[in-house]
């Protein structure tokens, strides 16, 4: 059951060392150092490509055509957060546009992440401020029925909690829990110097079936060339 009508102030963010750390190795290589879990689901998209970023969760509820919450959420926005935001059920409309994203920048946000519809798609990539969105809507939305802000929500299929980490770009948007930050960049690190690694390899010519010992498995398996 939501909790609605409350807003907490006061919220516990993860170590900001690691979760501006983050940032640097992308979606898919902290999914899979956290053991492949925290990713949102693929209809999350960014609305313009290119954008690579993480940042601490402030997460907001929203009723379904009602960015009220929003509005409120921009007060509790310190520098380097990232706004999340569900809604109590399917919605597509267009909640956050160009005016919003003019405040939560002043605020110092890095991004919103948003379980429902953007809109001013161009205005957003001119100001540099990036959003994952379900849908980009022209559908505005009223200002009538109270949600709440930094209660854990439900963003795409994946809880997250207030000062959570965010990792997003154009591959997804994953979710590391505050707890489990510094460990998360640690094991990410750790991946992308063996990534490196094989890179330098594949490069060099030497095929992935050597490189990962794949041709006795597959023969294992029944695997005939035929010349």
């Amino acid at each position: 059951m939501f909790e609605l009508g409350v807003v907490y102030r006061n919220i516990d963010r993860a170590d900001r060392v690691a979760a501006d750390g983050l940032a640097s190795f992308g979606s898919a290589t902290v999914h899979e150092a956290q053991g492949r879990v925290g990713l949102m689901k693929t209809y999350m998209r960014p609305i313009y490509p290119g954008a690579q970023i993480s940042g601490t969760a402030v997460t907001v509820l929203l009723q379904p055509g009602d960015n009220w919450m929003l509005h409120v959420a921009a007060e509790q926005i310190q520098p380097g957060d990232i706004v999340v935001a569900a809604c109590t059920t399917d919605n597509t409309d267009g909640f956050f546009g160009d005016l919003l994203a003019t405040s939560f920048q002043a605020r110092g946000a890095r991004g919103l992440v948003i379980d429902g519809g953007c809109r001013d798609v161009k205005t957003l990539q001119q100001m540099g401020f990036p959003v994952w969105s379900r849908a980009i809507s022209s559908k505005g939305t009223v200002k009538e029925t109270l949600g709440s802000v930094n209660i854990p929500v439900v963003c795409a299929g994946m809880t997250v909690n207030p000062g959570d980490v965010i990792v997003a770009d154009d591959d997804g948007v994953v979710v590391v829990p505050a707890a489990q930050a510094r460990k998360t960049l640690d094991a990410a690190s750790a991946r992308e110097a063996n990534e490196a690694d094989k890179r330098a390899k594949l490069a060099s010519g030497v095929l992935g079936l050597d490189m990962y010992k794949m041709r006795e498995p597959l023969a294992a398996k029944g695997l005939k060339y035929i010349d």
